[in-house]
């Protein structure tokens, strides 16, 4: 056998190569980039214009792939370093962290050990603070009904008594911004060369020019790319702005994130960058986030920034009906707290902006008419009016006193929504001051009103352009009361989801808008962690061996850090979110697809050289080429596992022949199967799948080869069509065809069993074997149109025409089972969805959960929108779970007073529901939308095709879809059931130290004890059994101390009774 791996691992190098390309064409394929004829000849419906300059952008990226050939040129010269691993008896892999890694992972327990305190986190209910607010009794408060407010629509009128400052002047800070969407209309490059770079070109010029103008800058994105292309006497010049307090930087993240969409590994990654680039380039560290104009907020991104060392943040796009009840109890400054915090810990404070819109109309006061007059942009003779058709007129000495009075006074009812006299006005909107004479009109109109104010003592006013982390300041000082070092505000617990604008325009279309893209930004996300992480482990062996060699260290880097700012570009607002137009669309797909490919380089480069034994043998040359063969009885398949954890899972490869065997580099028999690879419902080419073991952040190397015995089990197939010829042409497998439509359909393994409907294919029902328990779960698809009205459902905005229609087919469809001894499934070819369940023949979460694929193409559609539901016995009632952004779990509640489509939120990872006794979770691979519209429901909308605009700006409906391959995983789990009426895990122990008398013998007393002064060591109380935990309770347990839990020894007073909540094990 050792002379057979000699032989077999020349190839070593080549085969490292083999996998990554061959991953990334699976990949491609999986995504549906190619032309991929769907079930029902969608191609054929294949739109000329942007689509087109796509799918040829998306082709010149795969012959990209030719390049990667030059990756493997630096193998080479280490076939023999190889040889000698294998001689010396070192596996191919390991774990790169820790050494030598054993063949055979360790078998995991039958249950895991779980502490009992790791427990108490999930057991205890959340409640909102003393002072504070949960959403979710916010939600069930509201009416949500949009009555005429008067001139703030949304809201109500507002009065003050002139003399409510008398005492105490108001503070008004004015604070200039201009929001740069890193693509939208335009690409990101596009926004910089016609907008952008003059906005900050002339900010350096006009800041300077007075120093009591101010800025702020939210985007790294385009801040870094504009500092690249300046000298240094700009430089210098802004970073003495910044230390002037003239430019702030707010929030420093690359881009202003989307919150619904986006996973927190990418939010913390475009943190992390922007951050850094600030911490090198300026020595800035940002105080205060800025958000105006996510549409929702997640309090994930709040603990983020939390984390990240800043202390303030400003969110805008909420629900009309929570702005306005919060302005109603005047909390619209708050503490924005963790649900899972009892404490404090996880506060920041969070102004919340209480108008319609992030404009100068809507940022003043509660008047947009007249707001609208002191945006000085929209001076007659400008490009832009005011839409209440009076303008605005410059700043005199004629004028001055009535001018003032006007917006003195929308400040005053503006401040009139808040806690304190101090007062924050946004000045600014998309790409403002862009022109050096806006620049002119703004500042030098708002300086003669303050100038006016603050020198008419009468007026009580103080007011100035200021920094948005100014008007915190101010803010904490005027809200702490004498005596206290934190402000007397509320504290808010929740999320900000689904938000509406106005009447029933709900925003959660965008949770699944263009999901071939999000999909896409998972991919690379998953990419770029086991990139850096490889990088850096191979980094950190470098130096370790302290062997210098040509390892493309800085290359690598550049690539990397490429690959994590288009993550990040791809994280803003207008992007993950689906809601750019379409050649920006494309912009960030091609960004996607580029990093993609560059990882993979970087993955290998790393790998290459952590499997060499004599590191100085390694050499780096991309000029050279070498195209791998296949030539050889054995080629290696190289397995990297990025995750913290051992994993045993299926891996799968194409084979050009059934005839293949896998063994370990130790030769040992790898379980394995040779399945079919459907192009069409009934051809097909030939993959493998096997089972690999990986240690935790290790490469583990496999050996594929042909074999005339001891080879791959090969997969059996039979197929089912209610009516209608099937023609299957498919060599080397076993193939039925059966027309009885009477029996379920059923595929099972160790752990579970799935039965699913013999005329759709769909799933029925499901049981778990360790009980034998039996659930119903159906699956369905169903379609929502758009309503008649004159608004209809976009990019944004989610307006169905009612409840969905049930998915009716047109044609009966192709069912194919697939039974295996790695996995089984059941697939039905729809004409717009291709559905896959499949179940892992594993132990361990894979096997336990039902993989869900819909392959779904809808570009033949009119305003319809596809949704897969889930039906289920669990009786959850009104109330089911989302995730936040992957990182923390959020309740929801269905509300029948709120229209259907504000039932729908986002589902980043996860969605689940719950009863007593049961617990259905669907997780997912991409952000979607989802809701429980009825108890036991969950439904996931899939893809999207809107033929028009809904007028929040993009200008287009959704016509560009793709064919979308989408993943889930379905896990149904038993959850423990209290039950009042039994033992519970507790045990009460009673106490009671008796008092005596000593003047009497204690002679032949004939006890075994001695008095102990009352005290009790509570570990040597029974011999055989320990106290997992004690509780002082009450005498009866109905009262329980905060203080005094696991005592290690008890101290009774005598005649004392006490007594104990315990736990024995």
């Amino acid at each position: 056998m050792m002379k057979r791996l000699n032989r077999q691992v020349t190839v070593f190098g080549s085969a490292i190569f083999c996998v990554v390309v061959f991953s990334l064409y699976l990949m491609l394929d999986h995504l549906q980039l190619d032309n991929t004829k769907s079930p029902n000849n969608g191609g054929d419906r294949l739109q000329n214009g942007q689509l087109s300059i796509l799918q040829g952008k998306i082709d010149r990226l795969e012959r990209l792939l030719a390049e990667n050939n030059e990756i493997i040129t630096n193998i080479r010269d280490s076939v023999i370093n190889l040889k000698e691993s294998v001689k010396d008896g070192v596996p191919g892999g390991g774990n790169m962290s820790q050494g030598p890694y054993p063949e055979l992972l360790a078998l995991p327990p039958l249950v895991l050990p779980i502490d009992s305190q790791d427990c108490q986190f999930a057991a205890r209910e959340f409640s909102e603070p003393a002072d504070g607010v949960q959403l979710l009794d916010v939600y069930d408060l509201l009416t949500f009904d949009n009555p005429d407010g008067g001139v703030w629509k949304q809201g109500f009128d507002i009065t003050y008594q002139e003399n409510e400052w008398d005492s105490e002047p108001l503070q008004v800070f004015v604070v200039p911004h201009s929001h740069n969407d890193p693509g939208w209309l335009k690409t990101f490059d596009d926004y910089y060369r016609d907008q952008t770079q003059h906005i900050l070109n002339n900010m350096v010029v006009k800041l300077h020019e007075d120093s009591r103008r101010k800025m702020i800058w939210s985007e790294i994105s385009y801040f870094s790319k504009w500092w690249d292309n300046i000298d240094g006497q700009k430089r210098d010049a802004v970073k003495s702005l910044v230390e002037r307090g003239q430019l702030e930087i707010t929030t420093g993240g690359w881009v202003m994130p989307d919150e619904a969409n986006s996973h927190y590994f990418a939010l913390i990654d475009q943190l992390l960058e922007g951050h850094q680039w600030l911490e090198r380039n300026l020595g800035v560290k940002p105080e205060t986030g800025w958000a105006v104009d996510p549409f929702g907020y997640s309090p994930t991104n709040a603990y983020l920034l939390k984390q990240a060392g800043l202390a303030n943040m400003l969110i805008q796009r909420v629900h009309y009906s929570v702005k306005k009840h919060f302005a109603s109890q005047k909390t619209l400054e708050f503490f924005w707290r963790q649900n899972w915090d009892p404490a404090s810990s996880t506060d920041i404070l969070c102004h919340m902006m209480p108008f319609y819109s992030y404009d100068v109309p809507h940022t003043c006061g509660p008047d947009p008419k007249i707001c609208c007059q002191f945006d000085f942009k929209r001076l007659p003779g400008g490009r832009v009016s005011c839409p209440w058709r009076v303008p605005p007129q410059p700043i005199t000495d004629g004028n001055v006193q009535q001018r003032v009075q006007m917006l003195l006074d929308q400040y005053r009812k503006k401040s009139k929504l808040f806690r304190t006299k101090v007062v924050m006005v946004p000045l600014g909107d998309d790409f403002r001051y862009t022109e050096a004479l806006e620049w002119d009109q703004q500042f030098q109109n708002y300086q003669k009103l303050f100038d006016y104010m603050n020198s008419h003592p009468e007026l009580h006013v103080k007011a100035q352009f200021g920094t948005i982390t100014d008007y915190f300041n101010a803010l904490r000082k005027s809200a702490t009361d004498p005596g206290h070092t934190v402000p007397s505000l509320p504290v808010v617990s929740g999320d900000f989801f689904t938000y509406a604008d106005r009447d029933d325009h709900y925003w959660s279309g965008y949770f699944t808008s263009r999901p071939f893209y999000k999909r896409l930004d998972r991919v690379l996300e998953s990419h770029l962690r086991a990139a850096e992480i490889i990088y850096s482990l191979t980094l950190a062996n470098i130096r370790r061996s302290g062997k210098r060699n040509d390892f493309p260290a800085m290359e690598n880097y550049r690539l990397l850090t490429e690959a994590r700012r288009n993550l990040g570009l791809f994280q803003h607002h207008d992007a993950i979110t689906g809601t750019g137009k379409e050649l920006v669309v494309i912009d960030y797909g091609i960004r996607l697809f580029h990093s993609i490919l560059n990882l993979k380089q970087v993955i290998v480069n790393s790998a290459h050289w952590l499997v060499l034994k004599d590191k100085s043998a390694y050499s780096y040359n991309p000029s050279k080429q070498l195209a791998p063969t296949c030539l050889f009885s054995y080629r290696p398949v190289v397995v990297y596992n990025p995750t913290e954890q051992d994993r045993t899972s299926v891996v799968t490869v194409y084979v050009n022949t059934p005839h293949v065997r896998v063994v370990t580099d130790h030769g040992r028999p790898v379980p394995a199967q040779v399945s079919a690879v459907w192009s069409e419902p009934t051809t097909a080419s030939t993959e493998l799948s096997f089972i690999a073991q990986v240690p935790a952040l290790g490469l583990g190397v496999y050996l594929l080869g042909e074999a005339a015995s001891g080879r791959a089990e090969t997969a059996e197939y039979v197929f089912f069509r209610q009516s209608g010829e099937l023609s299957v042409n498919v060599k080397h497998f076993t193939v039925n065809i059966h027309q009885d439509a009477s029996t379920p359909l059923s595929i099972h393994n160790p752990h579970l069993q799935v039965w699913s409907s013999p005329i759709t294919g769909l799933m029925e029902r499901l049981q778990l074997k360790e009980d034998g328990s039996e659930h119903q779960i159906k699956v369905e698809f169903a379609w929502y149109g758009t309503t008649s009205n004159r608004d209809k459902s976009g990019a944004y905005l989610f307006l169905p025409d009612g409840e969905a229609k049930m998915y009716s087919p047109a044609r009966p469809p192709v069912i194919r089972v697939t039974k295996g001894s790695v996995f089984s499934e059941i697939t039905t070819t729809f004409d717009h969805v291709t559905h896959t369940l499949r179940l892992y023949h594993v132990q361990g979460v894979e096997g336990q959960s039902v993989e869900i694929c819909n392959s779904v193409d809808i570009r033949g559609e009119f305003n319809r929108e596809i949704t897969m539901r889930l039906t289920s016995d669990v009786d959850s009632k009104d109330r089911f779970f989302t995730d936040l952004n992957g990182f923390q779990i959020q309740s929801r509640k269905t509300m029948a007073k709120l229209p259907l489509q504000a039932n729908f939120y986002p589902m980043t990872s996860m969605a689940y529901l719950q009863d007593p006794g049961t617990r259905l979770t669907l997780l997912t691979a991409q952000s979607l939308g989802s809701a429980s519209l009825k108890s036991g429901q969950l439904e996931v909308i899939m893809d999207r095709r809107l033929n028009q605009d809904d007028n929040r700006g993009m200008g287009q409906g959704v016509l560009d879809n793709k064919v979308t391959a989408s993943s889930f995983r379905l896990l149904l789990e038993k959850r423990r059931i209290p039950d009042w009426g039994g033992p519970s895990d507790e045990a009460a122990l009673i106490l009671h130290r008796k008092g005596f008398d000593c003047a009497l013998s204690n002679r032949n007393t004939g006890l075994l004890c001695a008095t102990t002064q009352g005290k009790i060591r509570m570990g040597k109380l029974f011999s055989e059994l320990k106290f997992q935990s004690i509780t002082p309770a009450s005498l009866t347990l109905m009262h329980t101390p905060e203080k005094g839990s696991n005592q290690e020894e008890i101290s009774l007073k005598p005649m004392e009774i006490s007594t104990y909540r315990v736990q024995l094990t």
